[in-house]
């Protein structure tokens, strides 16, 4: 890994392979690993020719860990794509996120919308114009002595994967009570790049691609059949999308 700072944040990433640009962002409790190496993505995507930038977000993996909810803004987590984005002179980079890495990449495309040249927003929906839920249960959870104690079934499935992933639950309690916000239809409507949408056609916490992608002037949704929130992630039929998108944006 390498590092570059941010803000005074310490940022890990590793910059493989040669070809157009790509930037994944990783979902919250997950890291680069997790989300994209183990799935098979870092594979399918090199295969396919594309440079690989990928970072763990702050508060994860072996990023700086911070304990203020205040540090974890999505401005602030946006502030850090751009920042390794200008470290590394990437213009017009690719963007691939999941989840809150999505909600990073859809941030930084309407407050910069030259910024990506595309943006593939996975593992969200029209949940994102709500405010956010489950917050309460996901902390406590998060923060339990004993996993064992927590009955919640949707946050300890965030606990599991915390614990499966080595994470600070203490960094990460500060990162949910803050860094999901809502998205209004006005800030969509700035995005200028191509867009995809992805989510499970089972995702309860994403909710339906297609509202998303209405709100921006170039998205389109793609419902991936059968599929919940953790297991869109590595589904063949996600990269078949994501890869068949990639090749339209990037050599039309």
């Amino acid at each position: 890994m390498e590092y570059f700072t941010s803000n005074g944040v310490k940022i890990a990433y590793r910059d493989e392979g040669e070809g157009p640009a790509l930037v994944l962002v990783h979902g919250f409790a997950s890291t680069h690993r997790a989300n994209w190496v183990e799935p098979g993505w870092t594979s399918a995507l090199s295969e396919a020719g594309y440079r690989l930038v990928m970072f763990d977000l702050r508060g994860h993996g072996q990023s700086a860990k911070l304990y203020e909810p205040s540090d974890y803004a999505l401005d602030l987590l946006a502030g850090d794509l751009d920042t390794l984005i200008s470290h590394l002179g990437l213009k017009a980079p690719h963007v691939f996120g999941y989840s809150l890495g999505a909600m990073v990449a859809l941030r930084l495309a309407s407050r910069a919308p030259q910024r990506p040249g595309s943006v593939i927003a996975g593992g969200v929906g029209a949940k994102l114009f709500e405010p956010p839920s489950h917050v309460e249960p996901v902390i406590k959870a998060l923060t339990a002595s004993d996993a064992s104690s927590v009955t919640d079934p949707a946050a300890k499935a965030f606990r599991v994967f915390a614990d499966q992933n080595g994470q600070d639950r203490k960094a990460l309690a500060a990162c949910f009570a803050r860094a999901r916000e809502p998205f209004s239809r006005e800030e969509l409507s700035r995005i200028q790049c191509p867009v995809l949408v992805v989510a499970g056609e089972r995702d309860d916490l994403a909710g339906a691609p297609q509202p998303l992608a209405e709100a921006i002037p170039s998205g389109r949704a793609h419902a991936v059949p059968r599929r919940d929130h953790m297991r869109t992630v590595g589904d063949a039929a996600t990269k078949k999308a994501v890869l068949a998108f990639l090749e339209e944006v990037v050599r039309p």
